[in-house]
């Protein structure tokens, strides 16, 4: 029997395996992930105002957010409008720096979208309703809902010409998993010495905390003699599971004499994560002498904000050749992944044994690391040449021994 014939079962052998391994890998998720879908309606949707009742000053504009639920077990375009707007005001839904009459909510998700709200000059302290409607691109699927905006003369509310707020940086951009720190600079304006209240309206489940610039103290009020200013810092942590996008939060500082606000925005740009790895998990693989070896490995972007410009760099040993396809990876979505085929070659005088050679995957936020262990073994020719030079060498003895015997 051949050498190639031997071989040949054998490497059926290998890829029945792994084909097995994937299955048991990766068919339980997808299996799982069916399943869910499955208890899922066929379509769904929901919008609702994330506060649906809203308590402004006469002359101050709204700006808050639109929860866009698809509960269906497909994607859906959704379209938003207003069934009718109150006389003096303005109203559209946005999203970063224009304006949107609808979106897109994939299955089994959340979007949010903000609705901004200006009044005009003839819009007097009352109660405003502005009802609010989604409908599917198709026109099946309706779902309805209503923001009220109760508008109150600056008499009805506390005096904020006691109060001035100021800040270098109103708005503050970085990812999902950051942390904000807003510099505020408060000036008691009014004629005695005042302690003042902190307070805060910010979206659920998000963590904010009062302190002094550059120290970990935090509290609650702060007092300010008459005429003089005290700064301090509003630090923001925000919810791990919020999408990217721009969130108002409205800082309330008042004492009993006069009261202001200030609304601070983050805008989130997401997490970013990466994970690199094998299929099967082994970062090992043989190869001989000036011979191509090839492995694979993977890279899944398992944050919430895209990356991009992904890059490869080898570390290997002298002489030695590392190759990717591809060459590197221009954009990864959230939740992608994708498969990066490395060819390795060893030096032609390398030696019999291990080596490491790391791969570097470097994304726009950040890095990960693979170290493969590459075994270099003999070629076969050689193998063969050994074999034949210990023949011609047993037979040259026996050829003595029977040459001397006859003497």
């Amino acid at each position: 029997m051949t050498r190639d014939r031997l071989i040949k079962p054998f490497s059926g052998s290998i890829l029945i395996a792994v084909f097995f391994l994937l299955n048991l890998i990766f068919l339980p998720a997808i299996t799982s992930g069916q399943e869910v879908k499955k208890n899922l309606p066929l379509r769904k949707i929901t919008v609702a105002p994330e506060y649906p009742r809203v308590e402004v000053v006469e002359g101050e504009d709204v700006d808050l957010n639109l929860v866009v639920r698809n509960g269906g077990r497909q994607g859906e375009t959704i379209d938003l409008f207003f069934t009718s707007i109150p006389k003096g005001w303005k109203a559209w839904f946005k999203t970063y720096s224009f304006k949107i009459g609808g979106v897109y909510v994939e299955s089994d998700s959340t979007k949010n979208v903000s609705i901004e709200a200006k009044p005009g000059k003839g819009v007097v302290p009352g109660r405003y309703r502005f009802p609010i409607t989604a409908k599917t691109s198709d026109g099946r699927l309706v779902s309805s809902s209503e923001l009220i905006i109760t508008v109150s003369s600056e008499k009805e509310m506390k005096k904020a010409g006691g109060i001035n707020i100021t800040t270098s940086y109103p708005v503050l951009k970085g990812p999902t998993d950051g942390k904000f720190e807003f510099s505020l600079d408060v000036e008691n304006k009014t004629d005695k010495d005042a302690i003042f209240n902190l307070s805060y309206d910010a979206p659920k489940d998000w963590g904010i905390n009062f302190k002094p610039s550059y120290e970990d103290k935090y509290f609650s009020s702060l007092r300010i003699k008459k005429n003089q200013s005290k700064s301090l810092a509003v630090e923001v942590k925000p919810y791990v599971l919020a999408e990217p996008g721009l969130y108002p939060i409205k800082v309330k500082i008042s004492s009993d004499k006069a009261q202001n606000e200030v609304v601070l925005k983050v805008d989130l740009t997401g997490t970013y994560k990466m994970d690199v790895g094998t299929a099967d998990g082994l970062l090992s693989l043989n190869a001989y002498q000036g011979k191509i070896a090839n492995r694979s490995f993977y890279v899944k972007n398992s944050g919430s904000a895209t990356d991009t410009g992904i890059k490869f760099i080898s570390f290997k040993p002298e002489n030695w050749k590392v190759t990717f396809t591809p060459k590197k990876i221009d954009s990864l979505a959230p939740g992608e992944l994708k498969q990066v085929e490395m060819t390795i070659t060893p030096a032609d005088q390398a030696l019999v044994g291990d080596y490491s050679v790391a791969v570097n995957v470097n994304g726009q936020k950040l890095s990960k690391n693979l170290e493969f262990r590459v075994t270099v073994k003999a070629s076969t020719a050689w193998g063969w040449i050994g074999l034949i030079i210990i023949l011609m060498v047993l037979a040259g003895l026996v050829f003595l021994f029977i040459r001397m015997g006859r003497r």
